[in-house]
């Protein structure tokens, strides 16, 4: 008996089967996952950091300590 993992697209909610049959899991397509990239790219979704940090800040990865 194989147990079959489902879970919800992060985008429109709909049941996806996580496993091969599923190309874009964990969305249900390729319309859910390009939405969830541009509201990426838009800065729309984050996540939170705890991090002294602010856009304003000279940081670079280069800066040495």
């Amino acid at each position: 008996m194989s147990d079959v993992t489902t879970v919800n697209c992060p985008t429109c909610g709909k049941p996806v089967i996580w496993g091969e049959q599923s190309p874009f899991r964990p969305f249900c397509c390729k319309r859910c996952q390009l939405i969830d990239l541009g509201e990426w790219a838009a800065e729309e979704k984050r996540i939170p950091s705890e991090g002294g940090l602010s856009d304003s800040d000279d940081w670079s990865e280069d800066q040495q300590p």
